[in-house]
């Protein structure tokens, strides 16, 4: 969420989804309405500072999940340089809470494909919607054009009311107010790739392989849909990336080589006639950078902020948000990281260093991946698992964070949910517990 502060710790605005979150602003939660369009969604608050001069002074913080806004002072004379552009992070994760300024009329159901069992609770979940709720629901045309789907007579007066569209072709970004998924990880994957601006909130149902992000069980469903529907549920704010891939923007001559090899880019190493934004993404995972087929390591030079930060000599690169912690990053060794915390975490793939370890940087630098000027072959980059394409000399990669996370409505809260899927899906620190000491005897020995 962007934060734009009007006046000191008085009112705050700031772009978001289709609907309305009720934060905590300094040690006061303060509701949010939503005003405008779904092209220039915005949320208005008034801060109404409390009243903590009776308290001590070691009691006046509340009980934040972010660490309190650091002092600018420092002793009798020192202060950070006063920023007119800087971003005031006053919002409270633990009091995200999903209200709605209209009720909800359009649902997009997302359903994984391919898997017959899933066909009973699509058709469950569209009867309730439709005929109990009196909705909108959307779905992807090929769901409904399913030969399974097709033979059922009984099913027949839902689906001629479900409204159909096709990825890449049809745009439903602004008509959609919240989005159901019915599967496991991928659809929620899948559903933030439909919405490469704002996202509408997401309620995901563990029918899935895994379920690391679908923290719902369908057995309730009317249950949980009635609660979000009725409002003040728990969400999680999931950053995502800015992807852009350019070609043919950096020169092949000796300047830039040079300045490669002191780490710092020169101005003019862009050629504006060259560079052509081919493609630009919301990616809510990871970005991998790899060698593709080829037999030769990877050899990409990875910049922060313009400045070449290392070269990556190995199988390959990930860099992704908190949320893909979990996934590819995981396995590649990396450290879990809980989804609201604000980071971009870079993890190399089987490097050819002992020495090459996960770092994580602030959510705010941009990075850049391009070949290194000697690398003996080409790479492949992907984003969250599609959209495979080659990368080669002159290309680049830039990431940054972007201002468009998915709202992702929580079954509890952001921390419970988070830990159970690292307990129930990941089995995270499962060990056979320590049995205790029953005998005194034992007991004493072991001290001596």
């Amino acid at each position: 969420m962007q934060l734009k502060l009007k006046s000191f710790s008085r009112e705050t605005t700031c772009l978001h989804t289709n609907v309305s979150v009720r934060v905590a602003v300094m040690s006061l939660p303060a509701p949010l309405v939503i005003k405008g369009s779904a092209q220039n969604r915005q949320v208005v608050t008034a801060v109404k500072p409390a009243d903590t001069s009776k308290l001590p002074i070691c009691c006046r913080r509340g009980h934040f999940l972010h660490g309190p806004y650091p002092a600018t002072h420092f002793g009798p004379k020192a202060c950070v340089l006063p920023n007119p552009t800087s971003v005031m992070h006053i919002q409270d994760p633990a009091s995200q809470r999903l209200t709605w300024s209209k009720p909800p009329l359009n649902v997009l159901v997302i359903r994984k494909i391919r898997d017959e069992t899933l066909l009973e609770p699509f058709k469950e979940l569209c009867r309730f919607l439709v005929e109990e709720k009196h909705l909108m629901v959307y779905v992807e045309k090929k769901v409904v054009d399913d030969g399974s789907l097709m033979r059922d007579d009984s099913f027949s007066a839902i689906r001629n009311q479900l409204c159909t569209f096709r990825e890449g072709f049809d745009d439903i970004s602004d008509c959609i107010d919240l989005i159901i998924c019915l599967g496991g990880d991928g659809t929620l994957l899948y559903a933030s790739s439909l919405f490469q601006g704002s996202v509408p909130p997401v309620m995901a149902f563990h029918l899935g392989s895994l379920g690391f992000l679908t923290p719902f069980k369908f057995e309730s469903f009317r249950t949980e849909v009635d609660k979000v529907f009725e409002g003040n549920a728990a969400i999680i704010l999931r950053s995502r990336l800015k992807v852009k891939v350019v070609k043919g923007t950096f020169q092949k001559n000796e300047q830039l080589l040079s300045a490669q090899e002191n780490g710092i880019l020169p101005h003019n190493h862009i050629n504006n006639e060259a560079g052509k934004i081919t493609l630009q993404l919301q990616v809510l995972n990871e970005v991998v950078v790899d060698r593709g087929p080829s037999s030769y390591l990877s050899n990409v030079d990875l910049y922060l902020d313009g400045r070449l930060i290392t070269s990556v000599q190995g199988d390959g690169v990930i860099v992704s948000t908190p949320t893909g912690s979990t996934a590819y990053a995981a396995a590649a060794g990396a450290s879990m990281i809980h989804p609201n915390v604000p980071a971009i975490m870079v993890t190399p793939i089987c490097p050819h260093s002992l020495s090459f370890r996960p770092i994580v940087v602030p959510a705010g630098v941009e990075l850049m991946i391009t070949l290194s000027p000697d690398a003996r072959n080409t790479a492949w980059v992907s984003f969250d698992g599609r959209k495979r394409q080659e990368i080669q000399h002159g290309d680049s990669i830039k990431i940054t964070t972007s201002c468009f996370p998915v709202p992702s409505i929580c079954c509890h809260d952001l921390v419970y949910d988070w830990f159970d899927s690292l307990a129930q899906c990941l089995h995270w620190n499962v060990r056979k517990k320590q049995t205790r000491l029953t005998d005194a005897s034992d007991s004493s020995e072991t001290e001596n």
